[in-house]
């Protein structure tokens, strides 16, 4: 029976499209509407142009919707675009990156005053937990410094979870180790901060969370917490569980990285 009236043809119309199965077009279209609160229009449009490639390469491979949902809601599209963003800054690399000073075994970055240790995503957090997970048991970075990484080994300094580690340590660059370490003493020298990739990262999770309402749940969570509990024995379940940030987490660490960065 065809509807009698323009009203409820429009009715008819929002039902059938409410039944109809997710797509990738879909979740285009909800990314673009998307709107994160305090963060600066020109940061929320790169990143939905950023987020809407990654779309668009998943519909052009005939990516299962249900894959590209779970990559989104994980965080590990954050991850893959956060990475690519930052390839093509080393590209074509800034005096900060070619005069950076880090180096193995210098890990004073790695001194979390704030005992967060930054904001990660469900996938990174999978990947730290079972990159330390054999490590359990063992002296760890707090026996070197009480407010360190527990991922660092003690005596040498180096990350035991280095090839999993999160996007924020991958994002920290310095050009004076000598700041770093009086800024792990509680200082405020310059010197050091985030790679630009590292904003983008965050407010593409941000806008996921966005663009998954009502249909999944997106999480994030605290790095200190997640290798804590992977050095003390905890199950990947139970660390993640017990290392889960609040809902406004991912908005404040919008805020603080598009302030750090200053726009």
């Amino acid at each position: 029976m065809k509807p009698t009236t323009s009203r409820a043809a429009r009715r008819l119309s929002k039902k059938t499209h409410k039944n109809a199965p997710l797509s990738i077009a879909d979740l285009a279209a909800k990314v673009e509407s998307a709107r994160l609160k305090d963060i600066d229009t020109s940061v929320q449009t790169r990143a939905k142009r950023i987020l809407s490639s990654y779309l668009q390469t998943a519909q052009s491979y005939a990516m299962p919707v249900k894959d590209v949902v779970a990559e989104m809601a994980s965080g590990q599209a954050a991850w893959r675009l956060g990475h690519a963003v930052r390839d093509e800054i080393k590209k074509a690399p800034s005096d900060v990156v070619h005069k950076a000073a880090c180096a193995e075994g210098c890990a004073f970055c790695c001194i979390l005053s704030g005992g967060e240790g930054g904001l990660i995503t469900a996938f990174e957090a999978t990947q730290l937990h079972d990159a330390l997970e054999p490590h359990h048991s063992k002296p760890d970075g707090r026996d070197w410094h009480p407010e360190a990484c527990p991922a660092l080994d003690p005596e040498t300094r180096k990350c035991r979870a280095y090839d999993a580690r999160p996007m924020i340590c991958r994002s920290f660059i310095s050009m004076n180790a000598e700041a770093c370490e009086k800024n792990a003493a509680g200082g405020k020298e310059q010197g050091a901060g985030l790679l630009g990739s590292h904003l983008d990262y965050l407010v593409i999770h941000a806008l996921c969370r966005q663009a998954l309402k009502g249909i999944t749940m997106v999480h994030s969570y605290s790095m200190a917490a997640t290798a804590a509990g992977a050095v003390g024995g905890d199950t990947a379940t139970d660390t993640l569980a017990k290392s889960r940030h609040k809902p406004n987490a991912l908005d404040i660490a919008c805020r603080d990285g598009a302030a750090a960065a200053g726009v």
